[in-house]
């Protein structure tokens, strides 16, 4: 699967949380289909220019952005940078998303207003920056947002209530803007991981499949998302979790 357009021309990506985990694997993968790719960091620059090198290899052209996403003018910057760079956005995957397990009765306001930031507001604050650019998108603008597989299924989980709060706000917002933004070409969904590879928690026992998630098979759900084959595809949500809460 090739990005480039028929004039040669790369299509750019951001990708938040770029520099570990999940979203080096989505990234590389982007960098692999044809994008020029941004990647993104907080703290772990060292990293953060590896996967900009693996990149390159990869043929595409890398630029590595620092911004703390919880911040609305640094996410809005990050998203400006990125397009300066490039001249141009394709595709945002909003990956940056911060876990937080233990006794709900323990939850500080602080932890609480922090989850919220980490996974919902950062989403809110680079979607709403980057919506005029991929608007503008020659092969339609794309974004993908991480969710969590649990978001959906309304019952309680105590223990990490406002991770789950949180993401399922990412969700909700995610049906809104994909409503707003289909009339300009842009489409919005979620991929919700399950339990993965590098989870923090492996509740195996929980799962039909049996087994954790590999990040290659995540990765395949953003790579449909993000597409040529998926241009009709708004407003969904994949859940990529072996079967778990169905």
């Amino acid at each position: 699967m090739s990005a480039v357009g028929e004039a040669g021309a790369r299509p750019a990506a951001l990708v938040t949380g770029s520099a570990k985990g999940v979203g080096r694997a989505v990234l590389l993968a982007l960098a692999e289909d044809g994008f020029d790719v941004a990647v993104h960091y907080r703290r772990s620059s060292g990293e953060a220019e590896e996967v900009a090198e693996a990149a390159r290899a990869l043929g595409a052209r890398a630029v590595v952005l620092q911004a703390d996403v919880t911040v609305e003018t640094e996410a809005r910057e990050l998203v400006d940078e990125a397009v300066a760079a490039f001249g141009r956005l394709d595709v945002l995957v909003n990956n940056v998303g911060d876990y937080h397990h233990g006794p709900l009765e323990e939850v500080s306001g602080e932890t609480w207003r922090y989850m919220l930031d980490s996974n919902l507001n950062s989403t809110f604050y680079t979607c709403q920056r980057a919506v005029p650019h991929l608007r503008r998108s020659p092969r339609g603008g794309r974004i993908v947002n991480v969710g969590y597989a649990g978001a959906q299924v309304l019952v309680a989980r105590p223990a990490i209530v406002a991770y789950v709060v949180a993401k399922a706000g990412v969700i909700l917002y995610s049906k809104a803007l994909a409503k707003a933004e289909a009339k300009h070409g842009v489409t919005v969904n979620v991929v919700s991981p399950g339990v993965l590879e590098n989870s923090v928690t492996k509740p195996v026992q929980e799962i039909p499949m049996g087994r954790v998630g590999r990040l290659d098979e995540l990765v395949a759900a953003v790579r449909y998302l993000v597409s040529e084959e998926a241009s009709y595809v708004t407003g969904v949500t994949i859940e990529v979790a072996g079967g778990w809460n169905v």
